[in-house]
């Protein structure tokens, strides 16, 4: 087995590997889980109105 023939397998497998990757990535049965990863940064923030009554009630207390 020469290098050629050794670099052949790799190039295969590395691309075999990707398009696994893509129809994983694509899959119509992970769009809800990635969605929900997508919005992870935006769970705590306050909504708009919360974080004014929020600020007016530590100041009162």
């Amino acid at each position: 087995m020469d290098i050629g023939t050794i670099r052949g397998i790799g190039t295969a497998v590395v691309f075999v590997a990707f398009i696994g990757l893509l129809l994983w990535a694509f899959s119509k049965r992970r769009k809800s889980e990635f969605e929900d990863a997508a919005n992870l940064p935006f769970a705590d923030d306050p909504k708009p109105g919360e974080r004014d009554e929020q600020s007016s009630r530590s100041n009162n207390q």
